[in-house]
């Protein structure tokens, strides 16, 4: 099953935390906070589930390891209730759902946490052993990854 899932402001919520709701690429103001792409089959997130916030600190990102990201940590809005909308027909869309969980602002002081070192393997390559095995051969020596046993 695959699901949208949108993290959105509770309408009265949002508002006095303005500056916790800007769009990254634009600095526009969303009700939007995450969004997620779910084909895992777990259960949609439930009340309390706090969104992971992720985080960069400058003097410690390294192109060679990281992506954007550095660290990540448990948000600061928590979800306060969930809708779930299906359609009656299939329409051949690519979700079989959308998930919305309405939060609110409650800020902790959750510890941020180093991202893990990323993980490449066959399954990355759609379990294909050739393409991981040409992304192998295209990498120098000392960025080679061992095939799991």
């Amino acid at each position: 099953m695959h699901k949208y899932i949108i993290f959105q402001a509770e309408s009265d919520a949002g508002l006095p935390h303005w500056k916790e709701r800007k769009l990254h690429h634009t600095q526009a103001l969303t009700w939007i906070l995450a969004e997620n792409w779910d084909s895992s089959g777990s259960e949609n997130p439930e009340p309390g589930y706090r969104p992971t916030e992720y985080v960069r600190v400058d003097d410690l990102h390294n192109p060679e390891k990281h992506g954007y990201s550095t660290h990540y940590h448990d948000g600061d809005w928590v979800v306060e209730r969930v809708e779930e909308y299906t359609p009656e027909l299939p329409m051949g869309t690519k979700f079989d759902s959308i998930v919305i969980c309405y939060c609110k602002y409650d800020p902790i002081d959750a510890p941020l946490q180093p991202m893990p070192d990323r993980t490449i393997s066959a399954e990355s390559f759609g379990g294909d052993e050739a393409k991981y095995q040409e992304y192998l051969d295209s990498q120098p020596d000392s960025q080679q990854v061992a095939t799991p046993v």
